[in-house]
């Protein structure tokens, strides 16, 4: 779907409220096909936004798991080392 929006559950520490309401926001541009809404729009786009944020706040509070939390650093050299492979960096 969207490759800009990341998993947020299960890492160590935990997303902020900001991470999810920046995948929400990739999300809702998305769903739309708006990267910026129109002056009429506006106000429905930042409703969605909120209000998907809201739910993935609590699909994330509310998932349970035995696994070990991810590590953020970890995580994001794995991603350099795929991108640089792919893309030959």
């Amino acid at each position: 779907m969207c490759r800009n929006i990341k998993t947020l559950f299960n890492f160590e520490p935990p997303a902020t409220e900001l991470e999810i309401r920046d995948a929400s926001l990739q999300f809702v541009r998305k769903l739309s096909g708006f990267t910026v809404p129109s002056k009429a729009n506006e106000a429905a786009f930042e409703r969605a936004v909120a209000e998907v944020a809201a739910s993935a706040r609590t699909l994330i509070d509310s998932l349970v798991t035995t696994a070990q939390p991810r590590d953020r650093e970890v995580e994001a050299a794995k991603a350099r080392a795929r991108s640089a492979e792919r893309f030959g960096t």
